[in-house]
């Protein structure tokens, strides 16, 4: 058996991953705005001993530059705020970590300290904070913006947003809080700190207003692979969640992140890197093969090519034959990884447009992997087992058939392996994740995971 287990995350989305999951018979349509479909996909994820569930967020309608038509097509346009969302669920569960994504692009670092240190405290230490630098370029025009800040312009602000965020959760000692009714003393006065920064993109007094996080810190995650969001990583994540089509590439990107580590002080193993995988699983290789077909059906073409444009920065494709190669597009100002990793698919595989959106439907550039609990399984350990992942965050095709067949097919197969957890190894999620505790910078040292 296997000592080192794989991380899952299971990365949910209203009705499922895949574009057009909402139309699915089985899918729940309305399922964005109802926190009973979540509390069930919540607490199934949990008895199946997922790591933590994910949700992904945009401060804009997803494909807001797209034509009404496709828009009016979409399932994004309405879903709840995830940290309110998890800040309910964390009520109904007790063991699984709860991860949001928060822009720092956005988003003022106060707010966001104390919103993080709120739900780690509600759930027990089971907070995760998705730190991303906005790739829709539509949230400018919801916060008094008549552009999207540059791309090295957002990291640079992302690099100084984090410090600000993690010297507020160090504003109170552990033990700060006395609360002693006899004496009258609330918290000891030489137990908190004043962050007092003054930076290029801000200035934040401090302390906080909420005690010290459960975890010390919530778990710090990224999402960026550019060559700035890689370098932020290396310094301040502790999970990385990356798009990855091959085990080469899975590979390299393994090799390089990791590499960056030693000159932040860092070991390899201070920092969890999990590709998205999109998994369609069957009893038999033909049954999951029927199962894509079907929701590939379903895909409306102005649904297909919004989407293809969205994630290759808004790139407008229209007066481009469908059947045609994808043309050469300028640089993105949105999420230059991403862009990159299309057109790379499209040029290695010879892809033309309408190919390529049918080839992204489901994973938008994450690895897709359609087969049987064998298949997958030996697909997720060969990336386990090689260098290119630590574990992976599951994105189920549609909820909540997608996620059951996964939990209930593939992972029996890596539990006989000895690739996965039968209990949880603690309560929190730096315990599940062998994270270490953070030290407050002010105070003792680190607590080992």
């Amino acid at each position: 058996m296997s000592q080192r287990q794989l991380k899952l995350n299971a990365f949910l989305m209203t009705a499922g991953h895949h574009v057009a999951a909402w139309r699915h018979p089985q899918a729940r349509a309305d399922g964005g705005i109802q926190f009973e479909h979540f509390k069930q996909i919540a607490q199934t994820a949990e008895r199946a001993k997922f790591d933590a569930v994910f949700f992904a967020d945009s401060a804009a309608v997803w494909g807001a530059g797209a034509e009404q038509e496709a828009q009016s097509r979409s399932a994004q346009a309405d879903h709840f705020e995830p940290i309110t969302l998890l800040s309910a669920l964390s009520a109904v569960t007790e063991h699984i970590g709860l991860i949001a994504t928060v822009t720092t692009t956005y988003n003022e670092p106060y707010h966001l300290a104390r919103k993080f240190a709120s739900l780690d405290h509600l759930s027990g230490g089971r907070a995760g904070w998705n730190l991303v630098t906005s790739a829709n370029a539509a949230e400018a025009f919801n916060f008094s913006r008549d552009a999207h800040l540059a791309h090295a312009d957002r990291y640079n602000r992302a690099e100084e947003f984090i410090d600000v965020v993690t010297g507020l959760w160090d504003s109170w000692d552990d033990d700060a809080f006395v609360r002693d009714k006899q004496s009258g003393r609330f918290f000891k006065p030489d137990a908190v700190h004043r962050l007092d920064h003054q930076g290029k993109h801000f200035a934040v007094r401090g302390p906080l207003n909420v005690a010290r996080p459960v975890q010390g810190y919530p778990v710090i995650v990224q999402a960026g692979s550019s060559e700035p969001g890689k370098e932020l990583a290396a310094r301040t994540a502790e999970v990385i969640f990356t798009a990855q089509q091959t085990l080469a590439d899975a590979q390299a990107f393994y090799r390089d992140v990791k590499g960056r580590l030693a000159r932040y002080g860092r070991t390899p193993d201070q920092l969890k890197i999990l590709p998205g995988v999109f998994p369609v699983v069957g009893r038999t290789r033909e049954e999951a093969l029927e199962k894509y077909q079907a929701l590939q059906d379903l895909i409306h073409p102005t649904v297909g090519l919004a989407l293809l444009s969205g994630m290759l920065g808004g790139a407008d494709l229209s007066a481009y034959p469908l059947d045609g190669p994808l043309p050469d597009l300028p640089e993105s100002n949105g999420g230059k990884s991403r862009q990159h990793l299309l057109v790379e698919l499209a040029r290695r595989d010879n892809l033309s447009i309408r190919e390529l959106y049918l080839r992204i439907a489901g994973a938008r550039g994450h690895l897709t992997l359609v087969g049987s609990a064998l298949e997958v399984a030996d697909q997720l350990q060969e990336w386990f087992e090689n260098g290119a992942a630590d574990g992976f965050n599951v994105m189920p095709p549609t909820l909540p058939g997608g996620l059951d067949d996964f939990i209930e097919l593939v992972l029996p197969e890596l539990r006989k392996r000895g690739l996965f957890r039968t209990e949880y190894e603690g309560h929190t999620l730096r315990e599940s994740l062998g994270l270490a505790r953070p030290a407050n910078r002010h105070t003792a040292k680190a607590v080992p995971a």
